[in-house]
């Protein structure tokens, strides 16, 4: 990690990614071997605050820019870094390429449910009901549809090595999504395929709340819609060892 103050709102869960990033890199000795892509948004910044080589990509072209990067340079560890605004609208077509190639990669998704950069406005993850600066009543699904449910998608894809979702609303959460993320980096190193794991974020600015509130939100509203898992798992051997964490289906 870089040592500068954050620019990050108080109560922003990217701090923590960016920790769990870092401190992972390190414990793989990856750090001095590490390609890492972002987007457009607030995951942008990812390269103020973590010392290795970066580039940034037009807004949610990260995978495509990965791809090319793992392709000109397959000795390097690569990884993109993005949110929910980015990854899953703009940038959806470019992530489920990359993961149905099995491009030997790894994603990590931050899932805030808005726009957080741009000022609030309604995400393809945002949640029914919740108000945005572009659903100022709340988004409904017969307009605006559900959310979608990113995970569960990119699980599917036959290129996809590891797939999972974890929280950061709480101690417990963190460090079960920091071996998830762990995961999603060794099926790249071992060569097993792609790697992809959400994290379910709080942005208190863009939610007008507290950051307490925030945590309980997610807790409260964003889990049992967005639940927690393993949602694909491969052996070493590259065989598929599991499909859709149990339970999982059972979301609202």
């Amino acid at each position: 990690m870089v040592d500068r103050a954050t620019h990050y709102c108080p109560g922003c869960h990217h701090g923590i990614a960016h920790r769990m990033v870092a401190e992972l890199l390190d414990e793989l000795g990856l750090k001095e071997n590490t390609i890492a892509v972002t987007a457009i948004g607030c995951s942008v910044f990812l390269y103020n605050y973590i010392d290795v080589d970066s580039v940034e990509a037009p807004h949610g072209r990260a995978p495509a820019v990965a791809t090319g990067v793992k392709r000109a340079r397959p000795d390097k560890f690569v990884f993109t870094y993005q949110g929910d605004g980015d990854l899953a609208s703009i940038g959806m077509a470019e992530i489920m390429h990359a993961a149905n190639r099995g491009e030997r990669m790894s994603v990590v998704f931050v899932n805030n449910t808005v726009y957080g950069m741009t000022g609030g406005q309604m995400a393809p993850t945002t949640l029914i009901g919740q108000k945005t600066t572009t659903c100022p009543g709340g988004r409904c699904k017969d307009r605006e549809g559900s959310p979608i449910r990113m995970s569960e998608i990119i699980a599917q894809l036959g290129g996809v090595a590891f797939c999972a979702r974890g929280s950061l609303d709480s101690v417990k959460n963190i460090r079960q999504a920091k071996k998830y993320m762990r995961q999603a980096f060794e099926v790249q190193t071992k060569g097993l395929g792609f790697g992809f794991v959400e994290l379910l974020a709080g942005c208190p600015t863009n939610w007008r709340m507290t950051p307490l509130a925030a945590n309980k939100r997610i807790t409260d509203e964003m889990i049992p819609y967005f639940p927690l898992g393993v949602y694909k798992e491969v052996d070493m051997d590259g065989t598929c060892g599991s499909m859709i964490a149990p339970g999982n289906e059972g979301g609202k």
